[in-house]
């Protein structure tokens, strides 16, 4: 499955979403004028007004009564819609919080809670995505799961306690595998859109259960009640057509999202094992804003309504069959006495020999690089036609890899990962350098910028970290974002300020350490700082040529230092862009410093996918001209399709 051609075909359903809309707006001004033309002859007989005695009481044309019906429903549904879109604007946590979700501390060591985190730690590096937040729905009592937000950076999973405590570790891999996929083709941000339009909408329902119990006073008649009533029948339209909207939006995108999963996984049986569960425990949800989130669940969460017309996912036996043909038709609910053997983490491991650290570059390319001790050995070739296809789409070999560095890495590494401020650790100490006289004076800065606790854990965690960061540095930053993103606000204004020092204090900013600032600040930034979420600005290429120029011309410069190697690796990625050739082309490499870069990359990410598509392809074809990938190489092409929000799995080598 492509990408590019998922997250385009999300942003266009959002103008099919707009036409639904729209339609039932629409049904609804027509709806709400034939009662204000009742409000209307209500009044005039009830105030006996004499002077309509000689024209019609009641007449079904009454452009005065039209236009105060449409002025005032849009004003109702644009101030509801507008006011849920803000609150939105926070991202998944938002939607979590709102449905009863409590957030899942990074270093849980309950045995279930440390089941799921693994399996979603897995799927972060596996996929490229960065370590999402994740909540338990302890309040619901079925089987279901959600993914939310409105950009990799803010995504949320969440899952309620059976499907934690109740799914086998297949199972439930399976289950977050649906919700990745969700995350990286686009439905995710039209799901939360989707949430505030239709907000909006369902408000005349409110209106009227507001209306209907107002109370007479007096001898008069309290005429508000029935006003009440009928926009509540005109509310239940809305709500019948916002149903509709999210069941035309949603369901073919859950059969997609099944299909990643098990491509994924390439474990079926996972999947459908947890769709047989849900046949067997059910997936209602009971939270009262459930019905204005219906779409983003794994499962069903409302019921099925009106022959199915109204569901907002595909019969429950209809996915189960398109994964497993063979399937019996029997789901499956295990007895009371059978939960507690679900969770691998109940019994006693067996002790495992420690396993060596996987060469990121020899594991993931098929070849050898420079070995530590200075002997050359053959580098990598990069097959530049399997880069681009794995982009959002990452497969069982990115999985293993993912669970291979997982439980490579020293367990005091992945305890300080797991850990806010052992996270803010982890990071300083990739970015020490220098003699041990000029480290230990870093090391004192970052006690008194950060705290002397810190200080200490960053010094303890500098050996070990240096080793590992040989095979795997922005993995492990992954791993850490998580936990980062639990940090407390001070907190993190203290680690972003620390984190620029250490990046500056020599002068000079080497381009891991651009790539580590890049990376952690664009997810972290939004978790702490009220952030537009992101919309496409630029539907072009033509006025973004000069920024793609600054990184084609970044990137050939980073693999060889030779003027011709340079010019060579910048026509070699040049065509891919399709740009107009009129004045454009190499730069010199004072024009695409670390500050042009930034620049051209915050408008870049402004594009619309296909212009991104081309830009990422000119960029493996100009990193890989020479058919070696660096380690710089590599990091910066990461650090490209990050900030572009193209989650970039690690590079495994196909057969």
């Amino acid at each position: 499955m492509d990408f590019f051609a998922q997250q385009d075909h999300a942003r266009r359903k959002t103008k099919w979403l707009v036409l639904f809309f729209a339609l039932a707006v629409g049904s609804m001004i027509v709806m709400i004028y034939f009662v204000a033309l009742f409000v209307n002859c209500y009044f005039l007989i009830h105030q006996h007004q004499r002077f309509y005695e000689q024209q019609p009481l009641f007449s079904l044309w009454d452009p005065k009564i039209l236009l105060i019906s449409a002025v005032g429903t849009l004003a109702v549904i644009f101030i509801g819609s507008s006011y849920k879109t803000m609150e939105l604007a926070g991202g998944g946590s938002v939607v979590a919080d709102s449905l009863g979700g409590r957030l899942v501390a990074t270093n849980s060591t309950n045995p279930d809670e440390r089941k799921l985190l693994n399996v979603v730690e897995e799927m972060s590096i596996a996929s490229g995505v960065p370590m999402p937040k994740v909540y338990v729905l302890d309040n619901e009592d079925y089987i279901n799961a959600f993914a939310a937000g409105h950009t990799p950076s803010d995504a949320v999973v969440a899952v309620t306690r059976n499907c934690m405590t109740k799914l086998t570790r297949d199972e439930l891999q399976g289950v977050i595998g649906h919700e990745f996929s969700h995350i990286l083709n686009g439905d995710m941000r039209l799901n939360i859109r989707l949430i505030g339009i239709l907000f909006g909408i369902f408000c005349i329902a409110t209106i009227g259960r507001v209306l209907l119990q107002a109370r007479s006073s007096g001898r008069d008649r309290n005429p508000l009640p029935l006003i009440g009533l009928l926009l509540l029948v005109i509310g239940s339209l809305g709500v019948f057509f916002g149903r509709l909207i999210q069941a035309a939006v949603s369901r073919q995108r859950e059969f997609l999202a099944d299909a990643s999963s098990v491509q994924f996984t390439r474990n079926p049986g996972g999947l459908s094992g947890a769709l047989r569960k849900i046949g067997g425990y059910g997936s209602r949800m009971f939270s009262p804003h459930a019905p204005d989130a219906g779409h983003l669940f794994f499962g069903n969460a409302l019921g099925d309504g009106f022959f199915n017309l109204m569901s907002t996912h595909p019969p429950l036996d209809q996915r189960i069959r398109a994964i497993d043909p063979t399937w019996d038709g029997k789901y499956q609910r295990l007895p009371a006495d059978k939960v507690e053997d679900l969770n691998l983490y109940r019994t006693k491991p067996k002790p495992q020999p420690a396993q060596p650290m996987p060469d990121i570059f020899r594991t993931m390319l098929g070849g050898t690089i420079i070995a530590s001790g200075g002997m050359e050995e053959e580098p990598p070739v990069i097959k530049t036609r399997v880069v681009l296809p794995n982009l959002g789409n990452p497969t069982p070999l990115h999985l293993k890899y993912a669970e291979q560095l997982r439980d490579a890495l020293p367990e005091n590494i992945k305890a300080a990962a797991r850990d806010p401020l052992g996270a803010g650790a982890l990071v300083f100490a990739l970015l020490l350098r220098g003699d041990d006289q000029e480290r230990a004076a870093q090391i004192a800065e970052i006690g008194n910028r950060f705290s002397p606790a810190v200080s200490e854990k960053t010094a303890a965690l500098f050996p070990q970290v240096a080793e590992a960061a040989k095979h795997a540095r922005l993995p492990m930053v992954v791993i850490a974002l998580g936990a980062l993103k639990q940090l407390k606000p001070d907190e993190f204004d203290r680690f972003s300020q620390t984190l620029q020092w250490l990046v500056e204090n020599d002068n000079q900013i080497e381009l891991f350490e651009y790539v580590l600032q890049k990376i952690v600040l664009h997810h972290l930034t939004p978790q702490f700082t009220k952030v537009r979420p992101p919309t496409a600005q630029f539907y072009t290429l033509k006025p973004l040529v000069p920024d793609c120029a600054i990184l084609l011309s970044a990137l050939a410069n980073v693999g060889s230092s030779d003027p011709a190697e340079i010019q060579k690796a910048f026509e070699a990625g040049a065509p891919y862009l399709r740009a107009p050739n009129d004045n454009w082309g190499l730069l010199p490499l004072d024009q695409c410093g670390v500050n042009q870069i930034d620049a051209a990359l915050n408008r870049l990410a402004q594009a619309v996918p296909i212009i991104k598509k081309n830009l990422l392809d000119a960029c493996i074809h100009t990193v890989g001209a020479d058919g070696v990938m660096t380690e710089h190489e590599a990091e910066l092409l990461r650090a490209v399709a990050d900030t572009l929000d193209c989650p970039m799995p690690p590079f495994v080598a196909v057969e």
